[in-house]
């Protein structure tokens, strides 16, 4: 599941709102055990993952470095390519 978290700092343009919420749904997801949370487990994981979007915001907004953003068309097609010789062309 944590494998779908992807790196959020120094891209251009920067991540956004909507990718820094799935990446805590995610995390929040990977350490509850639950996909999806019962009625009455809702009102907790929601809140947990509103905590940790704005701790994720928070970091990214903090971060530093000198190296150059990355360009996400680019590290997308790295992904793929790594993909591709990972488990071969599917069909």
């Amino acid at each position: 599941m944590c494998r779908n978290i992807k790196t959020l700092f120094n891209f251009e343009p920067p991540a956004t709102e909507l990718e820094i919420r799935d990446a805590s749904l995610q995390f929040v997801r990977k350490l509850s055990g639950f996909n999806v949370p019962s009625q009455a487990n809702t009102e907790a994981f929601d809140r947990a993952v509103g905590q940790v979007a704005t701790s994720a915001r928070e970091l990214i907004a903090s971060l530093r470095t000198t190296a150059e953003p990355r360009n996400r068309e680019v590290e997308a097609e790295k992904a793929r390519t790594r993909s591709l010789a990972r488990f071969g062309a599917s069909g």
